[in-house]
């Protein structure tokens, strides 16, 4: 893995599956990565392609009855959570790994005040003394960034700004001083300006406390700035995996090569148009055998009908394409120069 020092976390044959009328749907099938004290793992897709559910797993907080983790490990600092009993799971959510959660508004409760819910995590893990608990919040409030945390400690939810929401989700998962924290699209509903706030904080927050970061997201420019390793998914499954540098100067797997292509440009040359991956993800019951991505790979050849393995290409760089080596010739052809 890219990671040189002992993961804090280490993922291995991650298998997640839902029951569905239709039978048991694999979402996430045979993902690995791992990330270390200090560092920020970047996971990246499109929309369905398991990334969400890849979160929620490490803290198993699956869709219940429904999700279930049918195989692999999650190990974090020598305990299995995919088989941690729910006394180590209490002590772990919240405590050593908080969550950012993707809708502000849905992850905090309507109904009780700001100051509560902070409160609340410090209840669970540190403190039995509701007044000691409160003042905690309220500086743990402070700490984000809120102005007058003490009158907005007694506010609710929708009295606050979107970009406050966020800042109050992020109290809450950092309340404890967690050593990892995994933020699911922590910025999706922010407005531009609120967005390099919320990553500017993150930021500052990960130096000052010396936490580990996954975060979940599709937009490229965030991972670019935050990043130091990537994970490409696509249909569930790893399609590359790399240190941001590598993902962005000699992505190996086409469907990396297209969502590089797909960011947005200024320069005269693609300025009129806007490169597009063609096709869409096919659904869970409709994924096609041997490799996930060939009904919509420009490559895609007989041998992609079976599954490619996780092939090293570099120190620390993995990608799962039997025609990555063609890839990167294609990606010449294209760009016009040798991506270095």
């Amino acid at each position: 893995m890219s990671a040189a020092a002992t993961p804090l976390l280490s993922v291995r044959d991650l298998v997640v599956g839902f029951d569905t009328e239709g039978g048991l749907l694999r979402a996430v099938d045979g993902v690995s990565f791992s990330v270390s004290r200090g560092r920020t793992l970047g996971i990246v897709g499109e929309s369905g392609c398991g990334k969400s559910v890849t979160a929620l797993s490490l803290l198993r907080l699956l869709p219940q009855p429904s999700g279930k983790i049918l195989g692999g490990e999650i190990a974090f600092d020598g305990i299995d959570i995919a088989r941690a009993t729910p006394e180590q799971l209490h002590a772990l959510r919240g405590a050593r790994i908080g969550m950012v959660f993707q809708e502000p508004m849905t992850a905090l409760n309507p109904v009780h005040r700001i100051g509560r819910q902070v409160a609340e995590v410090f209840l669970l893990h540190r403190t039995k003394d509701k007044a000691d608990a409160h003042r905690l919040a309220v500086a743990m409030l402070a700490k984000v960034g809120i102005p007058s945390p003490e009158i907005r400690a007694m506010e609710y939810p929708h009295q606050l700004s979107g970009g406050m929401r966020q800042r109050v989700v992020i109290a809450m998962a950092l309340a404890c001083s967690p050593a990892l924290v995994v933020a699911d699209e922590p910025t999706t509903a922010l407005d531009v300006t609120i967005q390099a706030q919320i990553l500017d904080l993150m930021r500052s927050l990960q130096r000052e406390l010396g936490m580990a970061l996954i975060l979940i997201t599709h937009d490229l420019g965030v991972v670019a700035e935050m990043c130091d390793d990537v994970l490409v998914m696509y249909g569930g499954r790893v399609a590359e995996y790399a240190p941001v540098e590598e993902i962005f100067r000699n992505p190996k797997h086409p469907y990396t090569q297209g969502l590089l292509r797909a960011i947005p440009r200024l320069d005269a040359e693609r300025k009129s148009r806007l490169s597009t991956i063609p096709g869409q993800v096919p659904s869970l019951a409709e994924m096609p055998a041997g490799c996930r991505f060939q009904n919509r790979c420009p490559l895609a050849a007989p041998a992609c009908e079976k599954q490619p393995p996780l092939e090293t290409v570099a120190p620390g760089h993995t990608v799962a394409c039997h025609r990555w080596r063609e890839s990167v010739i294609a990606e010449i052809s294209d760009s016009g120069s040798v991506k270095t």
